[in-house]
């Protein structure tokens, strides 16, 4: 269960696009297919194609809500999705950060998953840095709960994968910055026994 958490947290290092398709498309598809496998019990599968593809009025209940969407959400999200890439790409013309300058991507980078943001209890066993973080994040700040120190700081890393900073980085690159420069800011904060997501959170 905690790895589920912590692969659904690190798809904050995607890009916006990416992001999308998994937050907002895949779970539209999965309620899409629901709908379809109920309104074949209605009618023929052909049948609630042709009503869903607008080609025959709809006669059943189920079959007007497949019509629905076929009308107004699939000409929306193809539209606001086309949209939305020729936006970035007319964007990022000259925007190009320093961070890619001069640098190869090959199809396998491209294709690779961003990975996983770190499971801290792993920092217990590596090297001098990490275990210092460690102590400072979990004993200090957070009094020994592992659980909650964990939460916290894939809570913190995933929200900085947001931020603007490291927008224009790809998805490797942005969650290792991010984490390098997690551990540097908790592990300050937490000396002195505080934790920002402590503190947001009451």
């Amino acid at each position: 269960m905690r790895r589920v958490r912590r692969v659904w947290r690190s798809r904050k290092a995607l890009k916006g696009t990416s992001q999308w398709v998994i937050d907002w498309c895949i779970p539209m598809a999965a309620a899409l297919g629901v709908l379809y496998v109920f309104a074949i019990r209605a009618a023929s599968p052909s049948g609630v194609y042709r009503a869903f593809t607008l080609i025959d009025s709809p006669q059943h209940a189920l079959l007007w809500a497949t019509s629905l969407v076929g009308w107004l959400l699939v000409p929306a999200i193809i539209g606001g999705f086309a949209g939305h890439v020729i936006a970035q790409r007319i964007n990022k013309v000259k925007s190009i950060s320093t961070q890619t300058l001069f640098r190869r991507r090959r199809i396998g980078q491209r294709l690779k998953p961003p990975g996983l943001i770190d499971d801290i209890f792993a920092y217990f066993h590596g090297s001098y840095a990490e275990q210092d973080f460690a102590d400072a994040w979990v004993r200090v700040a957070h009094r020994n709960d592992w659980v909650r120190a964990q939460d916290h700081w894939e809570v913190f890393v995933r929200d900085m994968l947001s931020t603007q900073q490291y927008a224009h980085l790809d998805r490797h690159e942005c969650l290792r910055q991010v984490q390098n420069v997690s551990l540097i800011a908790l592990r300050v904060s937490g000396r002195s026994g505080l934790c920002i997501v402590c503190e947001k959170r009451r």
